[in-house]
């Protein structure tokens, strides 16, 4: 038995919280995700070592493995309870939907509800921090994360024909570039030059962590509830962009509907999306695209 399993088990056993099934189902869902962490590369981890990627890491598996919202709630549930016992609460927004999870799920609707999301309706213009505001505006342009998107700084990112994302912003430390393909996405680009000038979508006077909770809180209150959506949205832009067909996400042919040709168009178009999105495998785009 690892480290991390041990005192994960030794922290439900210490801490029983609730009924006798919900411990046992707690224990069983941390014990799974130690061996899942383990699985993804996360080695010599410790209860304590908890972070925000390893939340994200664990949170994209189980989208990708389509499992019910209603499963990774629970989930989640459970991991706020570890995070919350190592006083490591912060690490994990409060509310689900920051995390795009909705918060109840009919049946049949994960593969059938597209998740893709814009900043209309009035939503941005109720964002009052002005680094936030932009932050928001390059997540929805060039399908960042929310770390990438608050630690962006423009005077490095900017390559002229693409931005270039550095490993300490990004998911797992993988360095990416972004093609700049549209008007739309120099525009947002040179509002954030001026915003930002040399420096990065943080104001001087706070750090990555005060600045994330500030943009988790604005989002809130300005009722942006699945930021996560604005991945799904550029990747379904993308992908009409590259093969001149909607997603099956967005209303367009499912992949067996498709030529021979198509196909091969679709393939291709999924594994420049996966890079764009920082993500290794290209299995991950039929979250964002369906098939």
């Amino acid at each position: 038995m690892d480290d991390l399993t041990y005192e994960l088990k030794q922290l439900c056993r210490r801490n029983r919280d609730g009924s006798f099934q919900t411990q046992h189902q707690r224990m069983q869902s941390l014990t799974l995700m130690a061996r899942q962490l383990k699985e993804m590369g996360f080695r010599n981890m410790r209860a304590t070592s908890l972070k925000e990627k390893h939340v994200d890491a664990l949170l994209e598996r189980w989208t990708t493995e389509n499992l019910s919202a209603g499963t990774i709630r629970n989930r989640m549930s459970h991991l706020r309870y570890w995070a919350g016992k190592v006083g490591k609460a912060g690490v994990i927004p409060a509310d689900n939907a920051m995390l795009g999870i909705p918060q109840r799920q009919s049946a049949g609707s994960v593969s059938g509800d597209n998740r893709a999301k814009d900043l209309g309706d009035g939503h941005l213009d109720r964002v009052t921090d002005p680094h936030v505001h932009m932050s928001l505006r390059l997540q929805q342009a060039f399908g960042l994360r929310r770390e990438e998107c608050i630690k962006f700084q423009p005077a490095y990112a900017d390559r002229g024909g693409y931005i270039a994302l550095k490993g300490s912003w990004t998911k797992g430390g993988r360095e990416r570039t972004v093609p700049i393909t549209t008007a739309e996405q120099r525009a947002v680009l040179s509002d954030a030059h001026a915003l930002a000038g040399s420096g990065a979508l943080i104001p001087a006077h706070r750090n990555y962590i005060e600045q994330r909770h500030v943009y988790d809180g604005q989002c809130k209150a300005a009722g942006l509830s699945n930021v996560h959506g604005l991945r799904h949205a550029y990747a379904q832009s993308r992908y009409e962009a590259l093969t001149g067909w909607k997603s099956p996400a967005a209303g367009g042919p499912a992949v067996r509907e498709l030529t021979p040709e198509q196909r091969a168009v679709d393939a291709e178009a999924r594994q420049q999306i996966s890079r764009e999105l920082g993500h290794e495998r290209i299995q991950i785009t039929s979250v964002y695209l369906r098939r």
